[in-house]
């Protein structure tokens, strides 16, 4: 059995998994916001409550080497910059443990067991606060020389050459941004993503008028990878993917960049992750055994 962490900015989920994937229990404490030692205590508290431990994997926001167990950055959790999770927690509880970035875990997930499993070269996009995930080629997660690949946040929107300012897609396509923006126009709580779309549904034209503004800029960038990339597929998650309507319209925009620009000739196809909250677990456990098996 393998006890497996995903490490956000609000909570850390743990589970309790089967080699096959099989959750035996579950569970969360918040996120400690003091030092990097406090959270390694925690998480090592939690583990040594269960027996049988063959590995811990840990899903971590920040740009990861999987080999050392360095973090870089750390996201939200900056304290966690430099640090060797790995290092600390394997010394801890004497067991292997792996870390893989959360985006990434995400990608993992929808490889071993969810929807690109079937496909030799994906791309999966994270829609959230920003735009992470990561990109398939033959069959494996690809990471880049600078660990890097799959960043798409950082890519720029639009870069002015006059000012030498740029937009970048974590801004233009942030779905919790673009969530925010439509509530406040229409007098809802900036985090009401459930009364958003009450009247994205019902056709509100305020709402929607920004919302496929948002989904113009996602569906750029989509075509963009698609040249670069050259994927079979590219699977779409984060809390949004499970509104049917942001795949309809995330669509609508494809085909109409493409009616409206006739020398493309990419043609995306899209789908949405298997996996929804669970995903960076599965990801996780899938890169442990990857590593020790």
């Amino acid at each position: 059995m393998y006890m497996v962490y995903d490490i956000g900015g609000t909570f850390v989920k743990y589970a309790f998994v089967s080699q096959t994937g099989d959750v035996k229990t579950s569970g969360k404490f918040e996120t400690p916001y003091v030092d990097a030692l406090t959270l390694i205590d925690k998480m090592v508290t939690v583990a040594k409550d269960f027996s049988d431990l063959k590995g811990v994997a840990i899903s971590c926001p920040g740009t990861i080497d999987v080999d050392s167990g360095i973090i870089y950055h750390g996201g939200a959790l900056t304290y966690l910059h430099e640090v060797n999770m790995k290092e600390h927690v394997s010394k801890a509880l004497h067991v292997p443990v792996s870390i893989e970035n959360d985006a990434k875990c995400a990608a993992l997930a929808e490889l071993w067991q969810g929807s690109v499993k079937d496909h030799l070269n994906s791309v999966v996009l994270v829609i959230g606060t920003g735009v992470g995930g990561g990109v398939i080629i033959n069959g494996s997660l690809y990471r880049g020389a600078h660990l890097e690949a799959g960043e798409a946040s950082y890519v720029m929107d639009h870069y002015d050459v006059e000012t030498k300012k740029a937009t970048f897609v974590g801004e233009t396509c942030s779905a919790s941004l673009t969530v925010k923006a439509i509530a406040d126009v229409i007098g809802l709580e900036p985090q009401d993503g459930e009364g958003v779309f009450r009247y994205l549904n019902e056709g509100n034209l305020e709402a929607l008028t920004i919302f496929d503004r948002f989904c113009h800029h996602l569906a750029a960038q989509i075509i963009n990878l698609q040249y670069v990339l050259d994927p079979e597929i590219f699977a779409i998650g984060g809390g949004i993917s499970v509104q049917p309507l942001f795949l309809d319209r995330l669509r609508k925009a494809i085909d109409e960049i493409l009616t409206r620009n006739p020398h493309h000739v990419a043609k995306p196809k899209l789908t949405t992750c298997h996996y929804r909250s669970q995903s960076n677990i599965y990801g996780a456990l899938y890169q442990h055994l990857l590593e020790y098996q």
